[in-house]
């Protein structure tokens, strides 16, 4: 048997593993649902009249004033050229060949969607390069080009892209057919597109060759929202991608009302999103998977169908819209006052749309800026929500401001737990999702935010986005990085590498006898999970006091308990970590302390020193623009050692875009124990 294979049927197997007998139920139908669609049954390729004299909605704001330049960024893509993720104006041509890669230059096949083995490296590539251009932001920035100038080569432009898109991407074949949220990103993009070109009444469907161009868009959107349906991800898969999938076709149903069986799709598919708003996000507003960036791209889908609904009469639950609010406020809680947020967990630089187009935009910033009009927040705008045109793209300030409107947030007027006393508290404890948060000195030149990560792995049975991170901390410093979560950088490809990133070693915490707190079962998949818990929590102004511990090392033939406590003397301006290690036996420890990228870090020679009973301290000083901190490690014979871009085995990486790493300083603690040890780390502001 080959080594390919017998990798193949190991993560299978791992797979299967984390199967519930309901799940295996449904996977094992979906395949044979696959092999007969595969055959030929059960496809949408009659596609019914389209009725195109229903009302359709119309939920995109039309601004008076924008602030980018959308025909230069238009005229680019006219150009042939596309940004990437780390690929800035890659060309890929006036159209593209939709199923090359565009990184690799991998042609994938023609065949099967529902069959196709898009993590095949060696078939397609690296998927996410093939799938980033399908989901079609892109014709966004055109039709806004258009909308701005009135100049009908942007039209026309959309006119090319979609056609070759739809003779390239024939329904069901090719890889564009094989994942449900490509297609449901792809449909609200097309949305957009389609309002901001005029709908039905555009000067694109006229003549013979427009009258065939609306028939084609049409029957693909059609095919879209019903191969979705037939498809949902469910089970272990139920994470952002359900909600995505649901999101499509709730705004696809309402954008395009032109067949007769659109309202069970709208039902049903919202009926989708309220129930995962519940499953997906934690009461205290975190997203349950553990990761920072699928923050921001789920609330960008909750958003967008929240205002989509409030244009017609599918309003969304009370509960719905507190969790938008509540999901805010952890993107408010963890921003720094540069606007700096943590990389916590899978990053792939996903958006469902992306509607600014400024210089140096935040998705987070954005988001508080549109918090702080619907929901009234002065607090979110305080935090540096700009009204930028992604807000403006969405939201009619004026109505969401006018004490007199009577929309969806009519509730929030008058409800309890948005008074004002209850806004301007600040949040440092997520307790449900399991995030800590030390701050001194809010919005101060001099700001400290410590962020603690003692929450689950990631979500469901798999922790698809999860990473080994427990009891992991990262450090910013008036605005500035200081220890940082370093990233993502690869998904479905570079297996060394994915497996860094996720792993503990990448994070500043414990690593035992060289191995991670969680086991992989492959690039999404984590067959064994450490469980951590906080046991204790005191924020006061002089001083935050934090326990926590998790069982990831109790696999061990002879198990190993790790206990973190972390105090933050906010007079002293310093916070001791306490990393307690219970065990019986010998164990090889690793404690990891990892910058960000623009700091120089350095040993402090003076302040190192060591005992005849061989405990040693050892004193680095970090800077990064005009900011220092000082770092040193305390523990019977601990050795430390500063490391920088290596690859053998990984360490000392920042990756801050998917697809792209750069090397930083990893200060790493190593010795062997026996029996239960305590390392200590004094970091002084």
């Amino acid at each position: 048997m080959s080594a390919a294979l017998i990798k193949k049927s190991q993560w299978y197997w791992n797979r299967l593993s984390c199967m519930t007998p309901p799940e295996l139920v449904h996977r094992v139908h979906n395949t044979l649902y696959a092999q007969l669609q595969k055959s030929g049954l059960f496809l949408d390729k009659d596609v019914p009249n389209a009725e195109i004299t229903n009302k359709a909605c119309v939920w995109l704001n039309m601004p008076d004033a924008l602030s980018s330049d959308y025909c230069k960024s238009a005229d680019l893509i006219l150009s042939g050229y596309l940004s990437i993720f780390e690929c800035s104006h890659i060309y890929v041509g006036h159209p593209p060949v939709w199923n090359k890669n565009p990184r690799s230059e991998h042609l994938s096949p023609l065949t099967f969607g529902k069959t196709l083995d898009y993590r095949n490296e060696a078939l397609v590539g690296d998927i996410k390069y093939l799938w980033e251009p399908s989901r079609h932001l892109h014709l966004v920035t055109i039709a806004q080009a258009y909308a701005v100038s009135g100049d009908d080569k942007y039209l026309e432009a959309i006119k090319v892209q979609l056609s070759s898109w739809f003779e390239q991407c024939p329904y069901m074949m090719g890889v564009h057919w094989s994942s449900s949220l490509e297609l449901g990103i792809r449909l609200i993009n097309w949305s957009v597109v389609w309002q901001l070109i005029g709908g039905t009444e555009s000067t694109l469907f006229s003549g013979s060759s427009g009258k065939t161009f609306l028939h084609d868009w049409l029957a693909s959107i059609y095919q879209h929202t019903r191969f979705i349906t037939g498809h949902y991800s469910r089970f272990s898969s139920a994470n952002n991608h359900l909600m995505g999938e649901a999101s499509g076709v709730f705004v696809a149903a309402l954008t395009w009302p032109y067949w007769k069986d659109n309202e069970p799709l709208i039902e049903s598919a919202q009926k989708i999103i309220e129930q995962e708003v519940e499953n997906q996000i934690a009461p205290d507003g975190g997203d349950r998977e553990q990761t920072t960036s699928y923050q921001q791209f789920v609330l960008q889908f909750l958003l967008i169908c929240g205002v989509a609904a409030n244009k017609t009469g599918y309003k969304f639950s009370e509960n719905y819209w507190r969790t938008i609010e509540r999901m805010i406020e952890f993107i408010a809680a963890m921003m720094d006052r540069e606007g700096n947020v943590p990389m916590i967990g899978d990053a792939d630089d996903g958006y469902v749309v992306r509607l600014s187009q400024e210089p140096q935009w935040n998705p987070y910033r954005s988001l508080l800026g549109i918090g702080s009009i619907l929901f009234d927040r002065d607090d979110f705008a305080s935090m540096g929500g700009q009204v930028d045109d992604q807000c403006r793209w969405l939201i009619d300030r004026e109505k969401y401001a006018s004490a007199a409107n009577k929309t969806m947030l009519t509730w929030i007027k008058s409800s309890k737990r948005f008074g004002r006393v209850q806004r301007d508290l600040e949040i440092t404890s997520f307790p449900d999702s399991g995030y800590y948060i030390m701050t001194h000195r809010s919005g101060m030149t001099n700001e400290v935010k410590v962020i603690i990560d003692c929450g689950p792995l990631g979500y469901q049975g798999i922790a698809a986005h999860g990473h080994a991170d427990a009891l992991s901390l990262v450090l910013n410093y008036g605005g500035l990085e200081f220890l940082v979560d370093p990233g993502t950088y690869a998904y479905h490809t570079k297996k060394k590498w994915r497996e860094y990133f996720r792993g503990t070693s990448a994070h500043n915490t414990v690593r035992v006898d060289g191995v991670s707190q969680s086991v992989s079962g492959g690039n999404f998949m984590w067959t064994h999970k450490a469980e951590a818990d906080c046991s204790q929590w005191e924020s006061g102004d002089s001083k935050d006091i934090f326990t926590g511990q998790h069982n990831g090392y109790q696999r061990l033939d002879d198990p190993v308990t790790h206990i973190r406590t972390i105090t933050f003397n906010k007079v002293a301006n310093r916070i001791d970590v306490v990393d307690r290690l219970e065990c019986n036996k010998e164990h090889r420890v690793d404690l990891f302390w990892n910058f960000d990228e623009h700091c120089i870090v350095e040993k402090n020679t003076r302040m190192s020193t060591t005992t005849k009973e061989g405990v040693s301290t050892s004193a680095y000083i970090a800077s990064n623009q005009d900011r220092k901190i000082g770092i040193s490690i305390n523990g019977k014979n601990v050795i430390t050692s500063l490391h920088r871009g290596e690859e053998l085995p990984p360490l000392g990486w920042v990756s801050r875009q998917y697809g792209k790493k750069v090397p930083s300083s990893t200060l790493k603690c190593s010795g062997t124990i026996t029996g239960t040890t305590e390392i200590k780390t004094l970091i002084l502001l």
